[in-house]
């Protein structure tokens, strides 16, 4: 079997996925998924469609993936995840897209407005 490839981005994350028939290694930037996400809640979201269409143990997986913090790191691998998983066999499709992992979240951090500290922050007011 061919390596076929996915992509996954969340907030300023961009994971490239690659994919081919294996025993179940996960590789994120030539370290063990386990190692490079320590925390096991974010673990899971690694794995997670994975789980879904039961094929753990029957695809190596390669990840480069760079930008953004853990979280969105892990959510971007997700999304690269399901997204090549669709591409091997279209009949996953429908459990991942009932999960809501086949959609990009959209959501990303509002730009910084002058006169502002923050983007909505505003300094304390002073009537006198």
């Amino acid at each position: 079997m061919e390596i076929i490839n996915g992509l996954g981005r969340r907030k300023s994350a961009v994971a490239r996925v690659y994919l081919r028939q294996g025993k179940g290694n996960i590789l994120i930037n030539n370290k063990d998924y386990k190692e490079y996400f320590p925390v096991n809640h974010i673990q899971g979201k690694v794995v997670e469609p994975l789980n879904i269409v039961d094929v753990l143990s029957n695809y190596d997986i390669k990840v480069n993936v760079k930008g953004g913090g853990v979280k969105g790191q892990a959510e971007a691998v997700r999304l690269g995840i399901s997204r090549a998983l669709c591409k091997i066999n279209e009949e996953f499709r429908e459990p991942l897209k009932a999960a809501k992992l086949m959609s990009r979240d959209p959501r990303s951090v509002e730009r910084k407005k002058y006169g502002k500290p923050k983007a909505r922050k505003s300094f304390q007011f002073s009537k006198r």
